[in-house]
């Protein structure tokens, strides 16, 4: 005998897809856990994440390492996703929950261009992220926190953006750089020096790897570029023309500059002072 779907499957009523779940099938949200246990140490956990904006659009990486307190559990796990064409998210912290949330989130954009007939706005896009953020408060308040960075090319104001959240869903839009998870004020502190509005996409990539590469020399849970088992980090691209991951090929021959210059200089590149700015 066929199951008929419920007349709620007919009824135009908005378009979050996450509110439509809540109403008619809970049982597909991330789930909820009533008690206060501690639950931080059981899951991997994912960092860090960098983005940065150039002369055409912005661009966001992330390393491939997650961790579950002293022990490495992946060592290529991928923590850059495309949201939609024009928007990518890398995630940090409780890496199952956030991989969860991010698929909700590419779902919840699908369902409203297809409802409303035109994608969100880059701020729509950035208000929808931080009300599924909330809707995980239970969890992150006993510690399993998923913490996103969203970065986009707005095809309104014709430029990149960037924006950041605290676990409470709290919204920020970051000037230039960010960066977030255990390794993010050391990757901060890199994108300070290297950072160049006028940078083309080349330098861009170059850059956000430095950001990286300055994370994970100093911080245990961030990884870097692993050459033996060739797993470097992922990075995409966002400009006018749409959402790109940096293939393979030339990550591997950015990462191989990178690392043959570090040979010369362990500490990396110098930012410009004065007349050599």
């Amino acid at each position: 005998m066929e199951k008929s779907l419920s007349s709620a499957y007919l009824r135009v009523s908005g378009s979050s897809f996450a509110a439509f779940l809540a109403e008619e099938a809970t049982d597909l949200l991330p789930p909820t856990v009533a008690s206060g246990t501690d639950l931080s140490s059981l899951a991997p956990h994912a960092t860090t994440i960098v983005a940065a904006t150039f002369s055409d659009g912005v661009v966001i990486a992330g390393d491939r390492r997650a961790t579950m307190g002293n022990v490495i559990a992946q060592r290529d796990i991928e923590k850059v996703f495309a949201a939609d064409d024009h928007t990518g998210v890398g995630i940090a912290g409780s890496a199952g929950i956030a991989v969860e949330l991010v698929r909700l989130y590419q779902v919840e954009l699908e369902h409203y261009e297809k409802i409303e007939g035109t994608p969100l706005s880059m701020d729509g896009k950035a208000n929808r992220l931080a009300t599924l953020l909330r809707g995980n408060l239970g969890l992150a308040m006993q510690g399993l926190a998923a913490v996103p960075l969203l970065a986009g090319y707005d095809t309104a104001r014709n430029r990149g953006r960037i924006f950041s959240y605290d676990v409470t869903g709290g919204r920020y839009e970051e000037l230039d750089f960010h960066a977030i998870g255990s390794g993010s004020y050391f990757a901060r502190g890199s994108l300070k020096k290297l950072f160049d509005p006028r940078h083309d996409r080349e330098a861009a990539v170059a850059t956000v790897l430095q950001a990286l590469y300055d994370a994970a020399d100093d911080d245990s849970a961030t990884g870097g570029p692993d050459l033996s088992r060739r797993i470097f980090p992922v990075v995409a691209v966002i400009t006018a023309d749409g959402f790109e991951r940096v293939d393979e090929g030339e990550m591997s021959r950015a990462v191989e500059a990178m690392v043959a210059e570090r040979h010369t200089r362990p500490d990396g590149p110098l930012a410009p002072v004065g007349g050599d700015a």
